[in-house]
């Protein structure tokens, strides 16, 4: 990992600790004139990307004891995302209302 992007309310502390990692840390700081919920450019795809693995049974909670073991289970999963949006197929039936 080279590069984070962190929320505005982590503070110097963060970028210290990532600099002595060697990691560029980048608060992404909210536009004050926004009201409500508005989607952080970059930030969005990394909690968009996380929502989408939530569909996946054993991605909800931390069955796996073994970092292997969970990196092949969301490989698996984004493979099944990634399939589905070239097939142009829908989400499961029990998926839908």
């Amino acid at each position: 990992m080279t590069k984070a992007l962190v929320d505005q309310g982590f503070k110097k502390k963060v970028v210290d600790h990532g600099r002595n990692h060697g990691i560029d840390v980048e608060i992404v700081e909210r536009n004050p004139d926004d009201k409500g919920f508005v989607p952080q450019a970059k930030r969005w795809i990394v909690e968009q990307t996380n929502g989408i693995l939530m569909f996946y049974r054993r991605l909800v909670r931390d069955y796996e004891h073994r970092p292997a073991s969970s990196r092949s289970r969301v490989l698996w999963a984004m493979t099944s995302v990634m399939s589905r949006r070239l097939t142009g197929a829908t989400l499961a039936s029990w998926r839908t209302a």
